[in-house]
């Protein structure tokens, strides 16, 4: 039965101390095995070198600069797309350029560019259009809004 005072860890789980610096019939004296004389014979030594080790290391790594802006570009669609996936007098939205696969399910915004050439009327809604792209839709008879 298990009883208080039959408890006691397992065998070779408890490790006598190491006793350095004792004397030399303890068989750790003189040098307490940190080998022989020098900086990491003394003590504080060795954390010292790491620290120089270190700056060296951190003085030798590049530089970070600049930073990732978490300003959302638009994607940019081309007027030749627009011809050619939307019919005459289509409604444009970011929705329906989602729909037509010409954005990806996780771009939120779009932007017109006024390359290519657009032969349709097309109306354009919540999207942001080049001064050239606005002026060709407009020329076709489109409007934006």
């Amino acid at each position: 039965m298990l009883q208080p005072h039959t408890i006691h860890p397992a065998h070779g789980a408890k490790h006598k101390v190491k006793r350095i610096g004792r004397g030399n019939a303890s068989g750790h004296g003189t040098s307490a095995t940190r080998g022989g004389k020098g900086q990491t014979a003394r003590s504080g030594g060795s954390r010292g070198l790491a620290r120089l080790a270190f700056k060296r290391q951190l003085q030798s790594a590049p530089k970070l600069r600049g930073f990732r802006s978490l300003r959302v570009k638009p994607i940019e669609v081309y007027l030749h797309e627009l011809d050619k996936h939307f019919e005459s007098g289509a409604t444009v939205t970011i929705a329906a350029l989602k729909d037509k696969k010409i954005l990806g399910v996780n771009h939120t915004e779009a932007k017109i560019i006024g390359t290519g050439a657009l032969t349709k009327p097309l109306t354009l809604e919540g999207i942001k259009t080049t001064a050239s792209a606005a002026e060709k839709i407009k020329a076709v008879g489109g409007e934006v809004k």
